[in-house]
């Protein structure tokens, strides 16, 4: 349960377990939580620890411009700090941040790594059993790792043919894409689910957590169906936000370590993860003509600059450019070897042949 927040002391003394405090009332997802907390800790290790009402002016811009220069973070790395600390000093402190001057970083913002719809079938090939659904689900509906294991019953729409992705990144919630091909496997992955919570309800448990304090509001809505996981875990387990024990979904670890032996399986070499079946997802819509701004809808993005990265990817391959090695300027090289090492090399100058 990794995306479950830690309970925090009934009297919070300490400097981030007020912030923590702050940042829960607000709402604020759990991931964003660590990820700022992180960056704060690291900021202040920065400043020997120093309070952060204390620092002087312009110890944002010295840290900021040390992860760019010494550490060499990249732009979006850069950016996810300083949103931390204006958010710290602006929001948590009630500090105005005021004109910043720190080195921006020159580390460029890389492409996506996609695979081909070949590979994608492929790494889903060596995926079994729920684990080929999630795969199928990211490649097939562009969810997030965590998007995916986190569905409900309800979340997954039979009959209109779509998913409803709640707690999304920023949350947000969506609707997108319900592959044909995956209806067969998730009716039966509901059917498992539907019995495994009829034996928890028998044996006297069968909640699960609602957010936003739904539970409260609606008392009988954690042990309704549609309520569950899509994905449940094996074993119960004791919720430490409330010190009940209830059925959560499965690990988003667990589920990237299945994608990333599969990857090796599939004997594909490129810098994978389950992130790049989201990739795969969008670089394919556009392939297909789709409109950028649907698929900007689809995978929840909130700027559409970030949606416009992925008509890069595809440019680079579908412009109808053609490698002068490939070319017909008049000759040819043909390659032939085996374990890296060119065995016989023959070129072709018109009609005249040497090998």
């Amino acid at each position: 349960m990794d995306d479950i927040p830690h309970r925090l002391p009934e009297k919070t003394v300490k400097f981030m377990d007020k912030l923590r405090e702050f940042m829960r009332a607000r709402h604020m997802a759990y991931r964003t939580e660590k990820t700022y907390c992180n960056w704060i800790a690291d900021f202040i290790r920065f400043h020997n620890r120093t309070h952060p009402s204390e620092l002087e002016q312009g110890s944002i811009d010295s840290y900021l411009s040390h992860l760019a220069v010494r550490r060499c973070y990249s732009i979006n790395t850069q950016k996810t700090a300083l949103n931390a600390l204006v958010f710290l000093y602006e929001k948590f402190l009630g500090v105005p941040v005021g004109e910043l001057a720190f080195t921006p970083s020159t580390r460029p913002r890389i492409l996506p790594v996609v695979f081909s719809h070949r590979e994608a079938l492929k790494v889903l090939s060596e995926l079994s059993g729920i684990y080929r659904i999630i795969g199928s689900l990211m490649y097939g509906s562009g969810l997030r790792v965590m998007e995916a294991v986190r569905l409900r019953l309800q979340d997954v729409d039979f009959e209109q043919q779509c998913i409803m992705v709640r707690e999304a990144k920023g949350m947000k919630s969506r609707r997108t894409l319900l592959p044909k091909s995956l209806i067969p496997g998730l009716q039966a992955q509901r059917t498992f689910v539907l019995s495994l919570h009829a034996k928890d309800l028998l044996e006297g448990f069968g909640e699960v957590y609602l957010p936003f304090a739904l539970a409260k509001k609606y008392p009988n809505a954690p042990k309704e169906p549609g309520w569950q996981y899509l994905f449940p875990a094996n074993m119960r387990a004791l919720d430490p936000r409330s010190q009940v024990v209830r059925r959560h979904h499965i690990g988003e670890q667990q589920v990237q370590r299945q994608v990333k032996k599969a990857i090796v399986a599939a004997a594909i070499h490129k810098k994978a993860s389950c992130h790049t079946f989201r990739h795969c997802f969008a670089t394919n819509l556009l392939r297909s003509g789709a409109d950028i701004r649907n698929i900007q809808e689809l995978l929840g993005h909130k700027d559409l600059s970030t949606t416009q990265i992925y008509t890069h990817v595809v440019g680079i391959h579908e412009r109808g450019l053609q490698s002068p090695l490939d070319g017909n300027l008049g000759e040819s090289i043909n390659f032939t070897g085996v374990s890296g090492e060119v065995k016989e090399t023959t070129m072709i100058y018109g009609t005249n042949q040497a090998a």
